[in-house]
């Protein structure tokens, strides 16, 4: 297997039932609305020098052209390729027209007041509307989490904290994370880091992980599992900005069995801290109002396309949130990928005379990402079919609308 094809390791070990790539639409289904919830595209790692990174290796990192967690040129680049590619399906459904710019008020563009989340929209807005006039809305403050986006805890009660840090330890519990401690501290030298010589902190796999559920804060945690994040989080975005191999982890990745072994240390972090039904259904729950709003109570008055830019946390939390099955992206290691969308589609069926919807995960794998492919329907971005419980998909993928409207 050729290095760069490092995802397809994963697609091999995990079932699709949960997930499958996209069907055709039977003739004569019309698309009437869309809600785009997106992850921000490409950014330089959260944890820069002077931090996590730079206490746990004494190797040096490589430098980014930009500060540590704001969207990157080639971020920006990829981010304009996915916007072409959702214009071309939506004039493709006739949602828009194709060489015409929207209609005041179909579209409307809404991100987290952050430079990467603004950004990304702006990108996206660039790629699908080149030319129009289609503000992205935010909060004027920049720098500071609007709250429809804020995954903070809602609930002040003690009783709720220690059920919230109760359910991300059982949550952690799901993974043995033995194996990719050993190999991470191998890659970064931990032995010979700042964190053993000058904290005594010699080894990430006998570590203790710490969590926190405190009000308006993030949940959170300290420890290897922190540790282990912000270093396999930084090792995925320089393969995907394109650092050449040798300086990928200074060369020490050389196998699809390695950056399978990795992965595992993200997941786990995403999933131990917004994944437990009690947090994620804490966290999300403005997110979900807003969801809500748009598709359901005022969906009437809400734009044709709404396109809406967060964080791996908004993602992970709404699904669990809302109660999506499991679900497995192919060509991908992360759960939740860079620039990955849920992609909320209300269609009408005038044949039954009956209203459907349909949620498919529109993402670049690991490869359209790092060799920055352009995409078109030809070339298309991955789309994995989603199935929320409850909410029972026929085999094209859709929903009746009353039973979506309904969970």
């Amino acid at each position: 297997m050729k290095y760069s094809l490092w995802t397809l390791a994963v697609a091999a070990t995990f079932p699709f039932a949960a997930g499958t790539q996209a069907q055709t639409t039977p003739p004569g289904y019309q698309l009437e609305q869309v809600l785009i919830m997106s992850r921000h595209n490409l950014r330089a790692p959260l944890a820069n020098n002077g931090s996590v990174l730079e206490q746990s290796t004494a190797k040096q990192w490589p430098e980014w052209d930009v500060p540590g967690g704001q969207l990157t040129t080639k971020g920006g680049v990829l981010e304009v390729y996915m916007g072409h590619y959702m214009r071309e399906w939506l004039a493709e459904n006739k949602l828009v027209t194709s060489g015409e710019c929207p209609t005041p008020g179909a579209v409307y563009a809404y991100a987290n007041s952050l430079q990467r989340t603004v950004a990304t929209a702006q990108f996206f807005i660039t790629g699908a509307f080149p030319g129009c006039d289609v503000p992205v809305h935010h909060q004027e403050k920049m720098g500071t989490m609007d709250p429809t986006f804020n995954p903070v805890i809602t609930e002040g009660s003690a009783a709720f904290s220690e059920q919230a840090v109760k359910a991300m330890e059982t949550q952690r519990q799901h993974d043995s994370l033995n194996e990719s401690y050993q190999l991470l501290e191998k890659i970064t030298q931990f032995n010979e880091s700042p964190s053993c010589k000058e904290k005594q902190v010699c080894s990430l796999a006998s570590g203790k992980d710490t969590f926190s559920a405190k009000v308006q804060q993030e949940p959170g945690v300290s420890g290897p599992l922190k540790v282990g994040n912000s270093l396999v989080d930084a090792f995925t975005l320089q393969y995907y900005e394109g650092f050449p191999l040798d300086q990928v982890a200074w060369g020490e990745i050389k196998s699809d069995q390695q950056w399978r072994v990795l992965s595992k240390l993200k997941n786990s972090y995403q999933d131990s801290l917004f994944t437990s039904p009690a947090v994620a259904q804490n966290v999300a729950k403005p997110l979900v109002k807003y969801i809500d709003k748009t598709l359901v109570t005022d969906a009437a008055n809400a734009a044709k396309i709404t396109v809406m830019v967060g964080h791996d946390s908004n993602i992970a939390s709404l699904l669990t949130a809302l109660d999506f099955a499991p679900y497995q992206l192919h060509d991908q290691y992360e759960r939740t990928p860079i620039g990955g969308k849920i992609v909320f589609q209300r269609w009408n069926d005038p044949a039954a005379k009956r209203e459907l919807m349909k949620i498919e995960y529109v993402y670049q794998s690991s490869d359209q990402l790092r060799n920055a492919e352009v995409l078109s329907l030809k070339a298309p971005a991955q789309r994995v079919t989603l199935a929320l419980k409850g909410c029972p998909i026929d085999d094209n993928g859709f929903c009746p609308l009353e039973k979506f409207n309904t969970v």
